[in-house]
């Protein structure tokens, strides 16, 4: 059974397309994702302004000064230790994360990062630096995590998609943020122009450290650890605003808790057993291929070398390009956000293959007028490049968005910690490696080594197509069928027509 026609059969979300009231009109809900919103996002703003100082910092010449203009693969290094203390961390983070809490999962990860902050910005040498750069690094696994988790498993139905998508979005809210930061200091002579930005990047952290403690523990991480009745309560109110008999909720619950139960008894389900089960190892597939496609699109060209991308075309001035920085991440956050509403109404599958195709397509596109300026220095080519960044990042947003929505889809329960961390580890290092190569082959090839990217973004589609299925419609809990079929440990509740009446189950083994 494929994921639309499970939807429509799906007697839980039947129910939730009867509620018509929206969100902002329920009290709880809405104090929830006041709540919810600023201690998850902020998670992924940190993220977001770690690339965006980088490459502002890269034009500042202060900090160039300061630490020797570092180039080539010190350059790299010092990029790519955010990315390596993520990978360092990420195998105690699915531990973590199902044996303490989501909420826990992220205080951890905050800690980490204010650590990382004080120290990046009170370094006085290149070693110093990059140890505060890998324990900013170290944090953010933990973080992203339980952020994302709490957030897909939180959130009413209505609103999952596009709450979790403007959780990655939210990359972009720090970049701006780091990009208006170092385009105001980088004038300045002395070290502040980048210690500035550097402790600026605490604010993220700080909304986290407020916010998480007015936010509940996810009611699926309460129900495996038996502890159902406080989450029926969380469910109750913010799902149904208190109502502990509304048909919806009741439904939910049971579905949540017997599936997990199920989940339970068919396995203590460890990193092995990932490799046990087709299933498992298409899950597995996905979660690799997905953490690599949004580190190795072309996009890290951008995120943290646009001032040696922009001198591949004769842009240098220092000004213009922090005003080129400046401009693309808001253009990324506003099409970005547009991206997470997509979401709510195009299905999974076709928001990836439209998003990798037209980015394929118009990076082509780039890297030609790219090599026609390297040829005649044709000043309109240039312009041509900088068009197709923007353009290309239309396309980029249109998939960024759906990173955290469709692996918190793919996983079930029992393993989506272990999903989203695979997600994270093949990411960071997809991003480590990335960020060391790039600025050797942009030095050494220039507009050539772009052709890479041209043939990995056809590939990439390829998969997409041939490897993504539909997970749009059902439940977190029924999507496992999927996947699974009729082996799959789902409880399906059936609501009976009759006003009034209590649910009734049935198992996946009757469908």
């Amino acid at each position: 059974m494929n994921a639309t026609h499970l939807a429509k059969a799906s007697d839980v979300m039947q129910l939730v397309e009867q509620d018509l009231v929206p969100w902002y009109k329920k009290k709880n809900l809405r104090n929830l994702y006041f709540a919810l919103v600023p201690a998850a996002l902020g998670v992924e703003m940190t993220s977001g302004f770690d690339g965006s100082v980088l490459n502002g910092l890269q034009a500042v010449q202060s900090w160039l000064d300061y630490f020797d203009n570092p180039r080539g693969a010190i350059l790299g290094i010092i990029t790519a230790a955010f990315s390596l203390g993520a990978v360092g961390a990420i195998p105690a983070v699915p531990w973590v994360n199902d044996r303490f809490g989501r909420r826990a999962s992220i205080k951890l990860g905050t800690v980490f990062i204010l650590i990382g902050v004080v120290l990046q910005t009170a370094s006085v040498n290149i070693a110093m630096f990059l140890v505060s750069r890998f324990i900013l690094g170290a944090g953010i696994p933990f973080a992203i995590n339980g952020a994302s988790q709490l957030i897909a498993e939180l959130a009413y139905p209505k609103e999952r998609a596009v709450i979790t998508g403007l959780f990655n979005e939210s990359w972009y809210v720090g970049s701006i943020l780091a990009a208006g930061v170092t385009l105001g200091t980088y004038q300045m002579s002395s070290t502040w122009a980048w210690r500035l930005p550097s402790l600026f990047q605490i604010i993220p952290s700080l909304l986290q450290a407020i916010f998480i403690w007015f936010v509940p523990e996810s009611p699926r991480w309460l129900v495996s650890q038996d502890r159902s009745e406080e989450a029926f309560e969380i469910l109750a109110k913010y799902h149904a605003e208190g109502n502990r008999d509304d048909p919806f909720v009741v439904a939910e619950f049971r579905q949540i808790r017997e599936t997990i139960q199920l989940e339970k008894e068919a396995s203590n389900f460890k990193w092995i057993d990932l490799f046990k089960s087709r299933a498992n190892l298409h899950r597995l597939l996905i979660a690799a291929s997905l953490g690599l496609f949004t580190q190795w699109s072309g996009n890290g060209l951008v995120s943290y070398y646009l001032a040696k991308v922009l001198a591949t075309i004769g842009i240098t001035d220092t000004t213009r390009q922090n005003q080129i920085n400046l401009g693309l991440q808001c253009w990324n956050l506003v099409s970005g956000v547009s991206g997470a509403f997509v979401a709510k109404s195009l299905r999974r599958r076709w928001q990836y293959l439209i998003a990798f195709g037209g980015m394929t397509v118009v990076f082509a596109c780039w890297t030609g007028a790219s090599a026609t300026f390297a040829q005649n220095g044709n000043h309109d080519a240039a312009s041509a490049v900088v068009a197709m960044i923007f353009i290309y990042y239309g396309f980029y947003n249109l998939m960024h968005p759906m990173t955290y929505i469709y692996i918190t889809e793919v996983f079930p329960f029992i393993s989506r910690s272990k999903g989203v961390a695979i997600l994270q580890f093949f990411s960071r290092a997809g991003s480590s490696f990335n960020q060391f190569v790039n600025p050797i082959g942009l030095g050494n090839l220039g507009w050539k080594f772009y052709l890479v990217y041209n043939v990995w973004l056809a590939c990439e589609t390829l998969v997409i197509f041939f490897g993504y299925p539909e997970t749009k419609g059902p439940t977190l809990e029924e999507l496992a069928i999927v996947f699974e079929g009729k082996k799959a440990n789902v409880e399906l509740v059936h609501v009976e027509n009759k006003e009034g009446a209590a649910p009734e189950t049935r198992h996946t083994e009757t469908i």
